[in-house]
């Protein structure tokens, strides 16, 4: 018998509202590269690149807020189970309101372009946000840019340039990033610049409290006064030092005192305050605008590990500062991202941005690789990472690209028990382990190992004998197809067309081999008049000359295409490890 959620999903599915909804595109990646699968959403003309937001819209079918989530999905039956930074243990998930969630997420510091660890971020808390939506929670989303920092001010000073202005120019380009690896946009998306009359409102009260001192208009806080200082990240406070983005003041009462606020200096943007002209400390814009949007207490604080000291245990001693309720259910960090199994560093030349990667891969492709690792986990970024996660996403959109033209226009009207006995026991199990495997902890690598079995069944109904002739071909399909759409849609994977991204894998992978479709063609022919001639070996050379740029020869009735693939210098990399 079917589970109660699978029915649902089945039966909403066939009628004729579910066949006009549209999913969201969600991602899935493995960890190793044998848990890599490929699958294609059924969508429209995918926009260009060119236009992201056009294109997240468009792939998504959601509106601003992503409210419109994803077709097919039913209420999860699984208990959410997530890691807290705090206890240092998985806890069950309970919002503070039912049926509501408040998440806050620490936003970029926009003076530069994004890098690959800032996707990794944003790509793991909208996972989090789309299956918090999936198992029908109200979620309000927040997260902040950084418009006001050393950085931007050091960095516009070195181009001539306003740094509130260079500062917006970059937000524009990182909603851009976030755009084309399909993350949705928050609820909210407050900017420090906005949010100075709260910032100062919020210091006022921790020096009310003799929590913080002002020397020189500089206003610090006082971390002698927060006993609890540490519990976060585990230090004890005579070990802690200043904060990251600072050099030590000897003026401070302790060393590990952070300020929150900065007297102005000549050529730096500042606004009036009680201790006169000046602009905020780093670590006091997340504590006012959470408590702005969320209130003092919420249920999901988020970031990268590198924020757990000295940011949010900085976060926390000012917020409980200003009001002594303050509290964060759960405190979530993510991963560090390696390059080459090393740390990623601009000294060491291996700084990868998002842009730079989105060149020559497609950003789903990226998006699918950061989730084949669970996100507590490091996660080591290679170029035939990208190659192995490049080829699965093709084999994924491929398969339910075929699925979707075999089915047609064809809406089977009733998908629950009828189906074949292993069709719909793929099915239950697909569901059983997508829901069990995302509520506990995201786990996406073994979401996406779950895929395995579903897709087999697609290849093998559309390509077999047997699976030629099997009763409720069709009907098998639809169900199969649709139910592995949902698991896409909550991973953030669902383009807006399968034919579309098709193309476009095809087009990056000729961009990494430097060829052209006409030259692969012509090699095409060629090998094609070899074989005519019994010139074997030279049709087994031309071969292998495009499967060393990572192009795939495929010889069927119709004659020979090709498709992306992983280089062989790649593939036999992998097999020998």
């Amino acid at each position: 018998m079917a589970t109660p959620s699978l029915k649902r999903c089945c039966l909403l599915l066939s009628s004729p509202i579910g066949r006009r909804l549209q999913l969201q595109p969600q991602t899935l990646t493995p960890t190793r590269p044998a848990f890599f699968f490929h699958i294609k959403p059924r969508r429209k003309k995918t926009p260009s690149f060119s236009s992201p937001y056009r294109f997240l819209c468009a792939a998504t079918g959601a509106g601003v807020n992503g409210s419109d989530l994803m077709l097919g999905k039913s209420k999860s039956s699984s208990e959410l189970c997530l890691y807290n930074t705090m206890s240092k243990r998985k806890e069950l998930f309970r919002p503070r309101v039912p049926g509501k969630v408040g998440m806050y997420v620490c936003g970029v510091t926009t003076y530069d372009l994004s890098h690959i660890g800032h996707a990794r971020v944003y790509v793991t808390f909208d996972v989090l946000y789309r299956y918090l939506q999936y198992m029908d929670y109200e979620v309000r989303y927040v997260r902040n840019f950084t418009d006001i920092d050393d950085k931007i001010i050091t960095r516009a000073n070195e181009r001539g340039e306003d740094p509130i202005s260079l500062s917006s120019r970059y937000c524009d380009e990182f909603q851009s990033d976030m755009a084309y690896l399909q993350c949705l946009p928050p609820s909210v998306e407050p900017r420090v610049s906005e949010h100075i009359n709260q910032i100062i409102d919020m210091i006022k009260k921790i020096l009310d409290k003799g929590c913080a001192y002002v020397i020189d208009r500089d206003v610090y806080f006082s971390v002698d006064k927060f006993p609890a200082y540490g519990r976060l990240s585990g230090r004890n406070l005579e070990d802690n030092r200043a904060g990251e983005r600072v050099a030590v003041d000897k003026r401070k009462r302790n060393p590990a005192d952070f300020a929150l606020w900065k007297s102005a200096k000549d050529g730096e943007p500042y606004w009036e305050s009680p201790w006169g002209p000046g602009r905020p400390g780093w670590h006091i814009e997340c504590s006012a605008m959470s408590a702005a949007y969320l209130g003092h207490s919420f249920d999901i604080h988020g970031g990268g590990e590198d924020l757990v000291f000295p940011h949010h245990e900085n976060e926390i001693a000012q917020s409980c500062a200003a009001c002594s309720s303050s509290s964060i259910s759960f405190w979530m960090h993510n991963g560090f991202v390696n390059v080459d199994n090393e740390k990623m560093s601009k000294s060491l030349k291996n700084f990868f941005t998002i842009r730079q990667v989105i060149e020559l891969y497609h950003p789903l492709a990226l998006r699918f690789f950061l989730l084949g690792t669970h996100y507590r986990s490091p996660i080591n970024y290679t170029k035939a990472q990208l190659d192995i996660a490049s080829d699965r996403l093709f084999y994924i959109y491929q398969s339910l690209h075929d699925c979707e033209e075999n089915v047609g226009e064809q809406h089977p009207i009733n998908l629950d028990d009828s189906l074949p006995a292993d069709i719909l026991n793929c099915i239950q199990n697909l569901c059983r382990d997508f829901e069990n495997s995302m509520s506990d902890d995201l786990h996406t690598p073994v979401v996406l190992a779950a895929l395995s079995e579903p897709l087999k069944f697609i290849n093998d109904l559309l390509h077999t004998r047997k699976g030629k002739k099997q009763k409720l071909r069709s009907e098998s399909l639809f169900a199969l197809e649709r139910q592995i759409r949902t698991v896409l849609s909550t991973l953030g994977l669902m383009p807006s067309s399968y034919s579309e991204v098709l193309r476009q894998l095809r087009e990056k992978a000729l961009t990494r081999a430097h060829l052209t479709e006409s030259h692969v063609l012509q090699k095409i022919e060629e090998r094609n008049l070899a074989r005519q001639s019994k010139q074997y070996e030279r049709s087994d050379e031309i071969r292998q000359e495009l499967a060393a740029f990572g192009i795939a020869l495929m010889d069927g009735p119709d004659g020979t295409s090709w498709r992306p693939t992983v280089p062989l210098d790649i593939q036999e990399g992998v097999v020998s490890t």
